[in-house]
């Protein structure tokens, strides 16, 4: 008995040494919460008050357009005043990283297959978002909204939840961009030389048939108004992108009462090329072109070349169609200052509206709500990190910034609140990239003083040395009887996927080759490029994109 007491003693006093050298407790009891605590080490949180508790690092595209005279797109006075910003308020660093304008969705294809894409790209092409994001290279930003929306209440009072949910798929809640706002939506204009109309009394065309016998008139008086560069004379120019750039035309050729469905189903083309009633419309470029009011070498000049500019610079182009404050644009190195230069105080652009559809109005087609898309590639570690720049980059106080710079070297303010921007010389480093810096402003398109009155004053008064009366007109005329797209959520259009650039070239060859064909080939060349782009992919958005409004909308 003593044996068996001795022994069990020895045991208990080996467990009792192997408990306090860290084996098996000596109680299998769960300690309580308060226990734990107290042993455990608290976690260090990731985040306080919107601030990284230890520096993050995150990559954002930007656009290059090759601005002569401007500071670098990566590194410049703004780019300073955000990777100052973000530092300071979220502790994160911010690189940007250059992709060109005129050729982003090449660009943002090959870093995103090579998995070296920015942390925040921007594109205006859908389709290649999804086509990544079915591969599994687009980050799904939806649970990420949700579990950090308490801390981006600056972006969602900017997008609200139309831009931001405005990819959303129905089905899947998937979310692989958000939307920008554009928030004027201006979009196109017509231009006529103002000075033109008053040396040969023509008063300002307002139909498409005093439209044309102005373009005759400039073409019958290239002397009087060219002397003796009268053969460097082009009434009316166009370029290589004729869908955008005729679209004020192509949109009085429209049905005015054009069903939601329609509009949806053909509306995938963002140059409308089939609505109804836009070969009609291509025919009249075509007439024009053989009647040598058009410029005879437009096609062979693609985005970002600036030829076109030059010879309106020079003041040999009479009309043409463009971006809604095109000719304004650029301050010293713009069409409007370099033409007054070149030619006379007296020269100018003014907008027309000259397009009148069947139903007797001025049908141009007005920008929605949405532009860009914002989306993050899914080799982006830092989510929250780019949420929170997008949030930064959306507080008035910072987007007024970027768009209007520093007060007394890029912009005046007015006694009754209004801003006006001072044309910034080549080469100082103040220098915008792009209007208002949209390209760094990529929440937002469009002037954003907080107050509605305040933005339209201040667009008039915002171009530097142009007459705002010029302004005021243009803003008029291109929301005249405007017309938007409707907004249709059927979620992912599988045919769309791939298709890149690859529909728009192929529309925008056939359509230069419609207009340069002979008056006797000109249906042949335009049915078969037509053909060959519905052939090509086309027919196959069209039909997807009718199921699915019938799916949802029926």
């Amino acid at each position: 008995m003593k044996r068996v007491l001795s022994l069990l003693l020895a045991c208990c006093m080996i467990m009792s040494l192997f408990a306090g050298c860290g084996g098996k407790p000596a109680s299998t009891e769960t300690p309580s919460p308060s226990q734990s605590a107290s042993t455990e080490p608290t976690p260090k949180p990731e985040i306080v008050d919107g601030k990284f508790t230890e520096t993050r690092k995150i990559t954002v595209e930007i656009y290059d357009r090759g601005n002569d005279g401007g500071s670098p797109p990566e590194d410049n006075f703004y780019t300073d005043y955000i990777k100052e910003g973000m530092l300071r308020d979220h502790n994160v660093e911010v690189e940007f990283v250059p992709v060109g304008r005129w050729t982003e969705v090449d660009e943002i294809n090959n870093l995103l297959a090579a998995n070296t894409a920015p942390d925040i790209c921007v594109t205006y092409s859908y389709p290649t978002i999804q086509t990544y994001a079915n591969m599994g290279g687009v980050l799904d930003l939806a649970p990420h909204l949700e579990k950090n929306k308490d801390m981006l209440t600056n972006l969602w009072d900017l997008l609200k939840d139309e831009n931001i949910y405005y990819d959303l798929d129905p089905e899947k809640g998937t979310l692989w961009a958000l939307e920008a706002r554009l928030y004027h939506n201006m979009r196109i204009n017509t231009f006529v030389r103002e000075d033109w109309l008053k040396k040969l009394n023509i008063p300002e065309p307002t139909t498409t048939e005093e439209f044309e016998s102005m373009l005759k008139a400039f073409r019958d008086n290239a002397s009087t108004l060219l002397g003796k560069d009268a053969d460097k004379m082009i009434p009316f120019s166009i370029s290589f992108d004729v869908g955008w750039r005729a679209d004020n035309l192509m949109a009085s050729f429209f049905p005015d009462d054009m069903p939601e469905e329609e509009m949806y189903v053909n509306g995938f083309d963002d140059r409308h090329l089939l609505f109804p009633g836009y070969k009609e419309g291509v025919r009249v470029l075509n007439k024009w072109y053989n009647d040598n009011l058009i410029w005879k070498d437009f096609y062979l000049y693609g985005k970002g070349d600036s030829t076109e500019d030059n010879l309106m610079k020079a003041g040999y182009v009479g009309a043409f169609i463009h971006n809604w404050d095109y000719p304004y644009r650029n301050g010293d190195e713009g069409i409007h200052a370099n033409l007054q230069k070149l030619v006379g105080p007296d020269a100018a652009y003014i907008a027309v509206d000259p397009f009148v559809n069947e139903a007797g109005k001025h049908t141009k087609f007005v920008g929605s709500t949405v532009d860009r898309k914002v989306f993050f590639p899914s080799t982006n570690d830092e989510p929250l990190a780019s949420l929170l720049y997008l949030d930064w980059i959306s507080t008035l106080e910072n987007r007024k910034f970027l768009q209007i710079g520093e007060e007394g070297a890029t912009h005046e303010a007015q006694s009754d609140g209004t801003i006006k921007l001072i044309a910034t010389p080549s080469g100082d480093p103040k220098i915008m990239n792009s209007p208002n810096n949209i390209d760094y402003t990529i929440t937002i398109n469009g002037l954003d003083l907080g107050d509605a009155d305040l933005n339209i004053k201040s667009i008039a008064l915002g171009y530097g040395g142009v007459d705002s009366r010029f302004i005021e007109k243009a803003n008029a005329d291109a929301k005249n009887d405007g017309k938007m797209t409707p907004t249709v959520h059927v979620g992912e259009i599988k045919a769309e996927e791939g298709m890149g650039a690859a529909l728009p070239e192929k529309r925008d060859t056939f359509l230069n080759q419609s207009i340069r064909a002979t008056p006797d080939q000109f249906d042949a060349t335009f049915d078969a490029g037509l053909q060959d782009y519905l052939s090509s992919g086309g027919q196959a958005i069209i039909d997807e994109r009718k199921a699915a409004y019938e799916k949802y909308y029926k």
